[in-house]
């Protein structure tokens, strides 16, 4: 009998630990706990620069918001009159500031190839009295002929008859208070004359004008006694099924005299929008607003982290000699300025929510300042970038810390 052979324990392989050890979690694993426990340590430091971020976020809200009532504000009339075309003296600089034209050129466009009708539209800003306060405001105001039916607005087309009579206007719901009630059959002025509300309609003025009105041709030369049927503002032109509009575009052009301006409905819009945009104050000091809220934003941003850095150096000194490299004392800092970006993005959004609804209350809704997606996309970039740029400054410093500095 063979005597018993010893065993031999194989070696066996040495199961996979379940939990991962601190060297092998990713950077953003390491990095990400130690940003949220820097911001929130010290809580009053925390408000401070979720307060700087939410106000550049409000002030970039408010200010895109009035860059986009601008651009919306000129499609305000073209969208709600009935025509493809438009007729309008180049001297005009929008299409609720305008020059009279010879309504010869109307008629002239009228018999242009793919033109199957033209109608005219009278413009002018007129002395409104509030009937409490007697207090006089001016106020835009369309002249159409009511049988021609050119806006497209159902409040105005079954209003003909009230339209028709002598003065007598449709008030716009969407003016500002200071025109007084709206109720119809108010009776009260305009340019010294007796003016009755005949009916309502809901369009709005835009930043163009605090209100609108809409009355025949004939009590427009009444009201405005300086002007004539023959000089008009603004040529609807509306063209035959199936034609093109740019081709009949380009016919009036080369027919019509040079004292007349031809534009499609897209081509008017774009030419008072950049009139609002480029050629008013108004849209150099909201685009201003915007890089100044951006600065105001990166500046405090900017504090607060160069603030946490400077009180903290040594730890960071520390960081540097047990071994951690620039790379993560890098991602420490962005990670810190884009959790203050998120963080403060939020109460900024829903403090812009509620400064539209004041506006809209306190206007009527006739400045259309709208909150879309598209523009918190654009301002949720722009925070972080705002905040990412802060952290780029900041983080100089850090990166000069040596281990020496503990000493």
């Amino acid at each position: 009998m063979e005597p018993p052979q010893p065993i031999v324990k194989q070696p066996q392989k040495r199961p996979r630990s379940v939990k991962k050890s601190h060297h092998s979690l990713s950077l953003v694993q390491r990095v990400a706990p130690l940003a949220w426990f820097n911001l929130t340590h010290d809580r009053t430091r925390l408000m401070v620069g979720l307060a700087g971020v939410a106000f550049a976020v409000l002030l970039n809200f408010m200010n895109l918001g009035v860059l986009g009532a601008l651009a919306a504000t000129a499609k305000l009339t073209y969208t709600n009159l009935d025509a493809q075309i438009f007729l309008i003296s180049p001297l005009s600089l929008n299409g609720t500031d305008t020059k009279p034209f010879s309504r010869e050129s109307l008629y002239q466009a009228s018999g242009v190839n793919g033109v199957s009708k033209a109608l005219p539209c009278y413009i002018g800003y007129l002395p409104w009295q509030n009937p409490q306060t007697f207090e006089n405001n001016i106020i835009l105001t369309y002249g159409i002929n009511p049988a021609d039916q050119p806006f497209l607005l159902e409040e105005i087309r079954d209003n003909t008859q009230a339209l028709s009579q002598r003065d007598t206007v449709l008030f716009d719901r969407f003016s500002r208070p200071e025109y007084g009630p709206q109720v119809v059959g108010t009776v009260t002025e305009a340019a010294g004359r007796r003016a009755v509300i005949g009916g309502q309609y809901q369009m709005g003025g835009g930043l163009a004008a605090n209100g609108t009105l809409v009355m025949s041709d004939q009590n427009f030369i009444r009201y405005f006694s300086t002007r004539n049927l023959e000089r008009i503002d603004l040529g609807l032109l509306k063209i035959e099924p199936n034609q093109n509009v740019e081709s009949v575009v380009e016919r009036l052009r080369d027919t019509l005299p040079p004292d007349v301006a031809v534009f499609s409905q897209a081509e008017m819009i774009d030419r008072d929008r950049i009139y609002w945009l480029e050629a008013t104050a108004m849209g150099f000091i909201f685009t201003l607003g915007v890089i100044v809220a951006l600065i105001v934003g990166a500046s405090i941003v900017y504090q607060i982290l160069y603030t946490d850095i400077a009180r903290n150096y040594s730890e960071y000194a520390t960081l540097k000699a047990i071994g951690y490299r620039n790379r993560f004392l890098f991602q420490l800092i962005l990670h810190q300025a884009i959790l203050l970006s998120i963080m403060g993005f939020i109460p900024g959004l829903v403090a812009s929510i509620g400064m539209n609804q004041l506006i809209a209350a306190t206007t009527g809704g006739a400045i259309p300042v709208y909150i879309t997606l598209e523009r918190v996309i654009k301002i949720f970039l722009l925070t972080v970038g705002m905040c990412t740029v802060s952290g780029l400054l900041s983080v100089r410093r850090v990166l000069k810390a040596k281990p020496a500095d503990l000493f």
